[in-house]
């Protein structure tokens, strides 16, 4: 009889805690599921950390971080019809042209970027490449010149180059397929590869990025062709592209400029920057150390600007009416240093 009461205790015992369980753990249709073995809300996956960012500093192309320790190289470019078509200027960062005896111009070419395997034809320097190439420090390569205008530039921070010192043979040569004296050439990517400890230049301009919109195209009116003059022999010019978004120079004669691989030159801005021509030294010596006017042009669009610098070592800062500073599209940059006196800008819709 106490068997059969403790077995029927049992019993009522295990339905009572089915029921409690029952009550505990209820199902829901449309709710959580409350079994343990379910799979656990995944985390949120990080958002990535981006990458860093630089940026080239005289063209202000976004760069592989690290990518250009390098110096900037420069070459003092003869613009003689003999010595065309030149080498390596469409990879050059920023090209000077300026006004040289005759009314003919020659190039102070700067190359950071790009370093081709080889630059010229090279010719001698002048008074006011000093003042050209300071800021940019690193090389400066040419085939000599006045004896006071090298000592002008050798009395720079800029490593000189010249040819025919001892030491450069194996760097600058003579080439046989053009006439001398247009046919002295630089192997560049050598030379620089010899001076590779030598510190990389600053940024020369301010440089439109992301949503900005560079001055020209915000501000400035129509011109997609330019006419920078330099004499009344010496009148280039630049026809905007608007497949490519890049300006194509014609010579005076109206052909197209061209270099070593037959590519018509070719710059995303183009900044004419007008100056005052001194002849003290018994040659045209472009005065870029002062203030002027300039005209910037990009993207088909010329805006009127200022420009200054106050002294040698400094690069020339553009501004606008308000003093706000010129912003540029990123790529090479054309600098016509045009004679305020003698030459003159022109620009025309098409």
């Amino acid at each position: 009889m106490k068997k059969k009461l403790l077995i029927a205790l049992g019993i009522v015992i295990a339905v009572a805690l089915t029921a409690c369980a029952a009550i505990v753990l209820p199902t829901v249709i449309g709710g959580p599921s409350a079994n343990p073995s379910a799979s656990p809300t995944p985390s949120p996956t990080p958002t990535p950390t981006p990458p860093p960012v630089e940026y080239a500093p005289l063209t202000g192309a976004q760069v592989e971080v690290g990518s250009l320790p390098n110096p900037v190289l420069m070459a003092k470019i003869d613009n003689n019809p003999t010595a065309r078509p030149q080498i390596g200027l469409n990879d050059a960062d920023i090209v000077f042209e300026e006004l040289v005896e005759g009314g003919f111009s020659r190039y102070v070419a700067v190359w950071h970027s790009i370093i081709p395997k080889e630059i010229g034809p090279i010719r001698s320097i002048r008074p006011m490449d000093p003042d050209i190439a300071s800021p940019f420090r690193g090389l400066i390569a040419y085939s000599g010149g006045q004896q006071r205008f090298v000592q002008m530039m050798v009395a720079t921070k800029v490593k000189n180059i010249i040819h025919g010192q001892a030491g450069t043979e194996k760097y600058i040569y003579r080439t046989t397929k053009k006439i001398a004296p247009h046919n002295v050439l630089v192997k560049a990517q050598k030379l620089v590869a010899k001076y590779s400890r030598l510190r990389p230049p600053e940024p020369a301009f301010q440089f439109a990025r992301g949503s900005d919109v560079p001055s020209a195209l915000a501000l400035g009116k129509p011109a997609g062709r330019l006419y920078p003059s330099f004499s009344s022999m010496n009148t280039p010019s630049w026809k905007f592209d608007a497949a490519t978004g890049l300006y194509r120079r014609f010579q005076a004669d109206g052909e197209k400029d061209r270099d070593e691989r037959k590519q018509q030159l070719t710059a995303v801005n183009v900044v004419v920057q007008m100056v005052g021509i001194s002849s003290e030294y018994g040659v045209p010596r472009s005065l870029v150390v002062g203030r002027g006017t300039a005209w910037i042009s990009t993207g088909g669009q010329t805006v009127k600007a200022r420009w200054v610098k106050k002294r040698r070592a400094d690069m020339t800062v553009f501004t606008l009416k308000g003093g706000e500073v010129v912003t540029l599209a990123p790529g090479r940059t054309w600098v016509e240093l045009v004679p305020e006196a003698t030459g003159y800008f022109e620009q025309k819709r098409r």
